[in-house]
């Protein structure tokens, strides 16, 4: 857990420094673009159920949900700005959560936080949903190596079953295959080449059961997978 930690501390502040002028271009870029901050933030549960405040470049129209309210990230979600667009495919919106990592708020792998309010409604569906809080949440991992990002709760029923692998079986070797998992995607290499040669798919998976309420409740309605702005 220490030698997890001392790691984390030591890479993101580095690759702060490294990225520093790539978060400052992005930064311009949507303010030049769009109105309206380009960081904002957001409550999310951490490890223990600890509220923390997350930070993220902007990818989408200011306070776009105003009206809306919390809504799923589609693929073409017309919320997201066209450089919202190139933001999150080269992933440079999340480079302000290299802060969290340095707080000791993230590390670098492990299941993506997610907003207090949803998880309890996911909870209710997902009666495991809540274990992925015995690890620090991170930047990266093996769901979203393995797995598009969340659209609905099926997609969020099948990656809980890799969250919860991560849980039972996380080392510091699966982090840093992880890590050169990440580090080869942003160079242009597919995570199902790089997960593949790296030995980053499980076997026999379980994946999820759902548990329906007797009332129909939201519980795909109005759940976001963290990806909102």
């Amino acid at each position: 857990m220490r030698l997890k930690r001392a790691i984390d501390l030591c890479l993101s502040l580095v690759l702060t420094v490294l990225t520093a002028p790539l978060l400052l271009f992005a930064v311009l870029l949507v303010k030049w673009t769009s109105e309206g901050p380009a960081i904002y933030s957001q409550t999310r549960l951490g490890r223990g159920r600890r509220p923390f405040t997350i930070y993220k470049i902007r990818s989408m129209f200011h306070d776009c949900e105003r009206l809306s309210g919390p809504k799923w990230s589609s693929g073409n979600d017309p919320r997201v700005t066209p450089v919202g667009r190139f933001l999150r495919a080269s992933h440079l919106d999340e480079l302000p959560q290299l802060w969290n990592v340095v707080k000791g708020e993230m590390s670098l792998v492990g299941p993506r936080p997610e907003r207090p309010e949803f998880i309890t409604q996911l909870e209710k569906s997902l009666p495991r949903y809540g274990e992925r809080l015995e690890v620090w949440p991170g930047l990266t991992g093996i769901a979203q190596v393995n797995l598009p990002p969340d659209v609905d709760q099926e997609s969020v029923r099948k990656k809980l079953s890799y969250d919860l692998y991560y849980v039972e079986n996380g080392s510091l070797w699966l982090d840093l295959r992880l890590m050169l998992s990440t580090g080869l995607f942003l160079m242009g290499v597919p995570f199902a080449t790089s997960a593949r040669f790296l030995g980053l798919i499980p076997e026999g998976l379980e994946v999820a059961p759902v548990q329906r309420p007797r009332v129909v409740e939201s519980a795909t309605v109005g759940v976001v997978a963290g990806n909102v702005q």
